[in-house]
């Protein structure tokens, strides 16, 4: 199950879906795409607004300046996030925390 954690200023991601084999999970992909396009987009915008690593284990999304744009990017990010949540309950939990 891939796990996204997601805390005042820091958004985490870990684990596998497992919905299909490694290389054609459709769950995982879409997972990155997400997360990716709008690292990049925000990146692209301001480059000191968020510091993200992705070690192949975990991946951090830090928000270093949560201004207008990156409060857009980052909860539309969720949004879809929580959109495949509901379609695949057993393959992608999100926590919120405070």
């Amino acid at each position: 199950m891939i796990k996204v954690n997601i805390n005042k200023g820091l958004i985490t991601v870990s684990g596998h879906a497992n919905y299909k084999e490694y290389g054609s999970d459709i769950v995982c992909a879409s997972v990155s795409s997400i997360i990716y396009t709008t690292v990049n987009g925000i990146l692209n915008i301001d480059n000191n607004s968020v510091k993200f690593s992705d070690d192949s284990k975990l991946l951090k999304i830090q928000i270093i300046d949560n201004n207008k744009i990156v409060k857009k990017l980052i909860n539309n990010m969720i949004e879809l996030l929580e959109d495949l949540e509901n379609q695949y309950p057993e393959n992608l939990k999100i926590v919120k925390g405070d």
